[in-house]
């Protein structure tokens, strides 16, 4: 895989005007999870003849459940609709690069192809850490593309965390300079050490 500017995998696959279609849906939903304070992660899940079969965002904090991944949700209400475990010809999309869990419940799903936007270097299991659909001895192989819209979904996830250590910060400073100070803090930058 290439890497783009920002440290963002991409491959040398072109993408349709559908495929970027669907990741911006994708990207949509990963906002909505990040309004929720839940990591900005989305999946939309297409059937070959192009119809939505589910779609996700992260939800593990709202759930108090660690598999509430985008990935999941979205499987898991295609596979309520279509009353299968199995979704052969579809296609997941989703904003990060999948983990080792969400990649195993996608191969068990039968998915024909997974399309990610940024790689994941701490947890990835498309080639970001580890790379899970190419272990030649599955008994079923998942195309996996990446690097649609990284640079985007990328940007989504670092402003999210950019604004989560911000707010950490601001909660810290308030603790220091204790009750009754005014609430004017200075913003991020302001002064020495930013």
């Amino acid at each position: 895989m290439a890497v783009e500017d920002g440290g963002v995998a991409a491959t040398s696959v072109r993408f349709s005007a559908a495929d970027e279609g669907w990741m911006q849906r994708a990207l949509a939903l990963a906002a909505l999870a990040g309004e929720q304070g839940e990591v900005p992660v989305g999946a939309v899940l297409v059937a070959a003849d192009g119809r939505v079969l589910g779609e996700g965002s992260n939800r593990p904090i709202a759930s108090s459940d660690p598999t509430q991944h985008a990935e999941i949700v979205a499987l898991r209400a295609a596979c309520a609709a279509a009353g299968n475990y199995r979704l052969p010809g579809a296609t997941l999309y989703v904003t990060l690069e999948p983990c080792v869990m969400c990649m195993g419940a996608m191969l068990h799903a039968r998915l024909a192809r997974v399309v990610y936007g940024a790689a994941d270097p701490k947890t990835g299991a498309c080639g970001g850490v580890i790379d899970v659909p190419a272990e030649p001895s599955l008994n079923h192989q998942t195309r996996v593309e990446g690097g649609l819209l990284a640079a985007a979904c990328g940007q989504c996830l670092r402003e999210f965390f950019r604004a989560r250590r911000r707010a950490a910060r601001r909660a810290a400073a308030a603790a220091l300079v204790g009750p009754g100070t005014p609430a004017g803090l200075p913003d991020e930058g302001a002064g020495s050490g930013g």
